[in-house]
């Protein structure tokens, strides 16, 4: 299990669609793609290629003016109709704010479609690539701009959107393991006694730091560099959540050069929106959320075939005994250290820059 495994993941939801949308989903075609934009007044030449993409079934469609869409077809039963417009209007308030994030094309006035019980939506094809490495400019930048977003986050209210959440990224992952029987019988006390103690840090640490609306999933695979700059993608885990959730994907674990990174992103990100030190202090306890969650969400797909195909091993004693050393040293993290030792424990710039003043 590879961070890019788990920083890649998605959040569980309950499921809202029966068996017969699922299966289509599973099998959807070129012809049903190409056939659904034509329905829209669009005009697709024919050229389709299906994109990376585990969680929803994305497609790119060249259409005969030449240009390009991206065609996003959400997978049944994870967001509902609601939902999915609530990240849409989040993605119009940021376009609107002027901010390099991509947002869903209107047609009609609407933005959300649907095929066979399938939602859709179109979005503009935008070339870039994904960053191998972060220059110091690159990181102020990208610090300013999550900033930005999360200043328009913050005036923004969720009505449907989850909250981040220990029921959600503990509790209902480790329930289904359970009730699916992934979990195997020899490691589910320890890995519950794991999971508790995550929960309860989280918990600890987290009571007081505010909460809004945040992208949810910004690791390097949803951030692009273009002939148009920098800007940001895939919003398709928004949620409520703490600032940190999106900062910590960015800059994984403890060595100098990701805490060096991380303290230049946070310095631009102060010169937009206020970051406190102390809530740095949950960065290994969201990284344990997340690896915890990552099991559920396979879990939860894994009558999906490419799920299968992808994850061959899954859950088998090699696998629980590798993710229950990581837990595990992240918990021992939290015995070796008081709660007032965490929420002071953070680096600037002057700690790696000897004329920083």
């Amino acid at each position: 299990m590879t961070y890019n495994k788990i920083l890649r993941s998605s959040v569980i939801a309950p499921e809202h669609r029966d068996d017969a949308d699922r299966n289509f989903f599973y099998r959807l075609t070129p012809d049903e793609i190409i056939a659904a934009v034509a329905a829209l007044g669009l005009e697709p030449s024919g050229h389709i290629a299906q994109l990376n993409s585990m969680e929803n079934r994305v497609f790119d469609l060249r259409l005969e003016d030449g240009r390009h869409l991206v065609a996003k077809f959400y997978r049944p039963g994870r967001w509902s109709r609601e939902q999915i417009l609530e990240e849409h209007a989040f993605l119009f308030a940021l376009r609107e704010a002027e901010l390099s994030c991509l947002a869903p094309l209107k047609i009609d006035t609407g933005s959300l479609f649907e095929e066979q019980g399938i939602y859709f939506a179109l979005w503009p094809r935008t070339g870039g690539r994904e960053p191998e490495e972060l220059s110091d400019i690159d990181l102020q930048i990208l610090g300013r701009l999550l900033a930005r977003v999360h200043n328009v986050g913050a005036a923004q209210r969720f009505q449907c959107r989850p909250q981040f959440s220990v029921q959600r990224f503990i509790d209902e992952p480790l329930a289904l393991l359970k009730e699916k029987k992934f979990l195997l019988p020899e490691f589910e006390t320890d890995y519950e006694n794991l999971a508790t103690l995550v929960a309860r840090k989280y918990t600890e640490l987290a009571s007081e730091i505010p909460l809004h609306p945040i992208h949810g999933d910004l690791h390097k695979g949803n951030i692009l560099n273009g002939a148009d700059g920098w800007f940001l993608l895939d919003f398709d885990d928004a949620l409520v959540g703490p600032a940190v959730q999106d900062i910590w994907m960015l800059f994984p674990g403890t060595s100098l050069d990701s805490l060096r990174s991380r303290a230049i992103f946070l310095d631009a990100y102060r010169e937009f929106r206020e970051f406190d030190d102390r809530w740095l202090a949950l960065c290994e306890v969201l990284r344990a959320m997340r690896i915890i969650h990552y099991s559920g969400w396979i879990a939860r797909r894994y009558e999906d075939p490419a799920f299968k195909a992808a994850f061959p091993e899954f859950a088998n004693a090699a696998y629980w005994e590798e993710e229950m050393n990581i837990l595990r040293e992240i918990c021992a993290e939290f015995d070796e250290k008081t709660g007032d030792d965490l929420r002071g424990e953070t680096l600037g710039n002057k700690d790696f820059f000897f004329d920083w003043e």
